[in-house]
């Protein structure tokens, strides 16, 4: 082994073997054109936000106090993004840059808190404080149904297109790479339309045609984003740029071409999620889909409860945020799942399963008396059957051969027990 493989071990071993700062040092290591970027400037972007913070200290202060609150709450947040971004730990990914995760980390951690914030709060004072962040917010949104007329014609089909349709597309693709699983997602698109059936008697946003559901949701938009995904997911198996390979590029086109490749994959990893393989596989897959589609859910009900338009710019600040946490969340959660050796569950993953839950109990909390209609019977039968399913599915493919498998060690062992020499001996002596 030459010198420098040695070193390039040594700073492997230096570091947790769950951590990208190894990965981060010998990637710049091999790839000199992107070496300045990955070099920590801690001290440097200390001094420059000190500097920051003495101009705004010695600027003279502004009368109003929403405004000095509202340039505090800013600055604030900055302040702490630029902590996480060189502070915190990194994820899986290092592409484009290690401290965009990062930063995507604390963007996290900070929803999380104001989530908690408002879950502390009655209802009427959490739409006051969605108000102040948008002051067109806090009106009563008018109730819309998309069920009124469902005659399949043109014109109807024509009046249900819309700017929400490019969203949908989009959304599906974006959960296409993330779950990196053609039937995975197939599965989930199918369980969201029966979510909305199920919830009507809640919120008549989910009331929709029968072709509304199955044809303009599941078979075109669902089916657009899904295909463009998993092509993307294809793609990008096939061609990730690994750092392995990388070379000094000293030509302008090279150069050019490497810059470009920054924003691909540095490597990839196709998801095998192994739904009958394990009891664990098993359990982990049902918890994905819940999550995801209860993080659809709490998109419905939050903006019903807190009085926010769909068509409000915090709807897709939101979308966009949980998208991009659940990018290395998943992956995180694939490598405790599927590697023996990670014993430790992510922080990505940790925050995502802590952030859909907190909107989960808000959405309780502040549901109370607002939805009166009881459950129709027919979806409490549908849901019983399809709980009672997946228990007995569960006992039949991982409780009986478990339970058959202790039977046959137990027999063996008592069958090895009673043949052993000093078995015989004790039940010579005994009958003696």
């Amino acid at each position: 082994m030459t010198d420098s493989n040695t070193h390039h071990n040594a700073i492997i071993d230096s570091f947790d073997d769950r951590s990208v700062q190894a990965r981060s040092l010998a990637y710049t290591e091999n790839d000199p054109t992107t070496e300045f970027f990955y070099r920590p400037r801690t001290l440097t972007v200390l001094t420059i936000m000190l500097v920051g913070l003495v101009y705004v200290a010695m600027f003279p202060e502004a009368d109003d106090m929403k405004t000095n609150i509202k340039f505090g709450t800013w600055a604030g947040t900055f302040s702490f993004l630029l902590f996480a971004m060189l502070q915190f730990r990194d994820g899986p990914f290092i592409r484009p840059h290690p401290a965009i995760w990062r930063v995507v980390l604390g963007l996290g951690v900070l929803y999380q808190m104001f989530l908690v914030f408002i879950l502390f709060q009655n209802k009427r004072d959490a739409r006051y404080i969605i108000s102040c962040i948008d002051p067109s917010l806090g009106v009563p949104l008018p109730e819309r149904s998309y069920a009124e007329n469902c005659e399949l014609t043109y014109d109807n089909v024509k009046n249900q297109l819309d700017i929400f349709v490019i969203y949908h597309i989009v959304g599906w693709y974006a959960k296409a790479v993330v779950l990196r699983d053609y039937w995975f997602c197939w599965i989930l698109s199918i369980m969201f339309e029966v979510m909305e059936y199920s919830l009507q008697h809640q919120l008549n946003n989910f009331a929709e045609c029968w072709w509304d559901h199955w044809i303009l949701d599941v078979l075109i938009c669902n089916w657009a984003g899904l295909y463009l995904g998993m092509k993307t997911c294809e793609y990008f198996e096939m061609k990730a740029y690994s750092w392995r390979g990388i070379k000094q590029i000293n030509t302008l086109k090279g150069k050019v071409k490497r810059t470009v490749q920054q924003f691909t994959p540095h490597d990839w990893t196709k998801f095998e999620w192994g739904t009958t393989k394990s009891f664990k596989n098993y359990i982990a897959v049902i918890g994905l889909l819940f999550g995801f589609l209860q993080a659809e859910l709490n998109s419905f009900y939050l903006k019903y409860l807190l009085w926010i338009p769909p068509d409000n710019p915090l709807n897709s600040y939101r979308a966009t945020l949980l998208f991009m946490g659940s990018i290395p969340a998943t992956r995180e959660g694939y490598q405790y799942l599927t590697d023996k050796n990670c014993k430790r569950f992510g922080p990505q993953a940790w925050l995502t399963i802590s952030t859909i839950m907190t909107e989960t109990i808000i959405c309780f909390k502040f549901g109370q008396g607002e939805f009166p209609n009881p459950v129709p019977i027919h979806v409490a039968i549908f849901w019983t059957i399809l709980i009672s399913l997946l228990i007995g599915y569960a006992i039949w493919q991982f409780g009986i051969p478990f339970l058959k498998e202790r039977m046959e060690i137990t027999i063996k062992e008592q069958n090895e027990t009673s043949t052993s020499p000093s078995a015989a001996g004790r039940l010579k002596d005994k009958d003696a």
